[in-house]
Formats: structure tokens, C-alpha cells, sequence
């Protein structure tokens, strides 16, 4: 299960299934769940905690310390959740004291090769990230969000739940729930209809999404008009009450302004 050639600190915390593959390094302070392989070449390092059934390829590097001038060694965090396929040359950093001290990384995500997480990301769960995306620190980025090839995500962005995000975009501010979006500048082009049709949303709650789109997007209403008439949808579309909460929480919360 272990190749001859891996380093492996004795101090670390391996699962008896976990599988290494040649010249690996495995650091003191790592954790790693029952069922994961990780991949010739790799290094993971600093505090990281890795749960059960990921599979990581060659190559990547995994709670290296944070490409910030500030960070001094502290001891913060990497949190890796379950079954998630992390592909080559993927670097993935630790925390830093200054935000929450760690980079959290849920389960069941799609991360193709080159993608780069920085420090003190928060990132859900059934999310693609596909060849070079990049994630600055802070960023946070919600379930089930599709982020295209060689797309930047400035610090301190928040991307909502069900995004789709074309090839080459740049993300400098919060992008709602449900949305598409690409381009440099970045341009709110519709909603994820198709997206959202595959994870089985009812006709009734994509008819809820297409009109808080329109709030938003389509009729040339403030944000805090947007805001209001988004309310008044739970009385007419009851059925989708919770993804409308989902977008006024998301538009509560935003802090860099939205996508418009």
C-alpha cells in the first residue's frame, strides 16, 4: 500500500488502506482517511487533515505555507473532506492567522489539474474547478459551482450557489446563486439553466430562479428594489422558498458588491 520510496514522517497519521506512490513526502502533521491514494510525487505537508476516498495524483502539493508576506509559521490548517479527485500540480496552502487560520476544502469536488486554492478559501461540495483555475485568498465559493479553465477569482469573492463561470473569467465580485457568467470584464450572461435541470430542480423552482434574474439583472431596478420584489416571490412561489432565502442570504452577506 506504502512504495518503499515515499517518506513518510513517523509522526504522521495514515489510515491502514490509504495507498503512496513512489517518492511521495507525507509530513508529521498530516492526517489522511481511510480509502485515499495519493500519487507519485506528492507532497503534503503542514496541518493537514484529509478524509476518506480522495484521490490525489501525482505531483500535487497540499498544505504548503501561504503565499502571504505575513504569514510567520504559524501552525494553521488544511481540511480536506471526502472523495474528492484532486489532480496533477494542484497546490492547495494552509491559513493564515489574519482570516480563520484554515483552508477548507468539503467533499465530493472535481479539481482538475493546475488548480490553485490559496490561503483561508472556503469551498463547498460538488464543486468542478477545471484546468488553471485559480482562487486568491479568502475566497469563498458555494456548492455545486462550476468554475471554467484558466478563470481568476480575486480575494475576499464570494461565489454563490449553482455558478456557472465561463473559460477565462475574471471574478472580482460576488456572483448571486444560480447564476452564468464570463468574460474580462466579467458579465452576468443568464441563468444556469441547464445546470440546475441536471440536479433535478422542479419547473415551478427554476421559474422562481428565472425571475429573480430578471429582479436582478433584467429590469433596471436598484439592488435594494431587487431586494425588495425578491421578498415578495416566497408569497406567489412557495415552493421555492429556499432557494429564494438562498439568494437573499447570499445578497445580505455580499461585501465587494455583486456581479451587475
Amino acid at each position: 500500500m506504502i512504495h518503499p520510496t515515499a517518506i513518510i514522517d513517523a509522526a504522521a497519521e495514515l489510515d491502514s488502506t490509504v495507498r503512496v506512490g513512489p517518492y511521495a513526502v507525507i509530513g508529521p502533521h498530516v492526517r489522511i482517511g481511510a480509502g485515499t491514494s495519493v500519487g507519485a510525487h506528492c507532497v503534503i505537508e503542514g496541518h493537514t487533515t484529509i478524509g476518506r476516498d480522495n484521490k490525489i495524483f501525482q505531483f500535487a502539493s497540499l498544505g504548503a505555507e501561504p503565499q502571504d508576506k505575513k504569514y510567520a509559521g504559524e501552525p494553521t490548517r488544511l481540511v480536506l473532506g471526502d472523495r474528492n479527485l484532486v489532480r496533477e500540480f494542484c497546490t492547495f496552502n494552509i491559513g493564515t492567522v489574519q482570516d480563520r487560520g484554515e483552508t477548507t476544502i468539503g467533499s465530493d469536488n472535481w479539481l482538475m489539474a493546475y488548480v490553485h486554492i490559496a490561503h483561508d478559501c472556503v469551498l463547498g461540495s460538488h464543486i468542478t474547478m477545471s484546468n488553471n483555475a485559480t482562487l486568491a485568498g479568502h475566497v469563498h465559493v458555494d456548492d455545486w459551482v462550476t468554475l471554467g479553465g484558466l478563470s481568476g477569482v480575486h480575494q475576499f469573492t464570494h461565489i454563490g450557489a449553482h455558478v456557472m463561470v465561463g473559460f477565462a473569467s475574471h471574478i472580482s465580485q460576488d456572483v448571486p446563486p444560480f447564476m452564468l457568467v464570463n468574460g474580462n470584464p466579467l458579465a452576468v450572461r443568464g441563468f444556469n439553466i441547464e445546470g440546475l435541470r441536471r440536479r433535478g430542480f422542479t419547473p415551478e423552482r427554476l421559474a422562481a430562479v428565472k425571475q429573480m434574474h430578471k429582479l436582478l439583472y433584467r429590469q433596471g431596478l436598484t439592488l435594494e428594489m431587487a431586494q425588495q420584489s425578491i421578498e415578495a416571490l416566497k408569497t406567489d412561489m412557495p415552493e421555492a422558498v429556499a432557494d429564494i432565502v438562498c439568494m437573499q442570504t447570499f445578497l445580505a452577506a455580499s461585501t465587494r458588491g455583486i456581479a451587475r
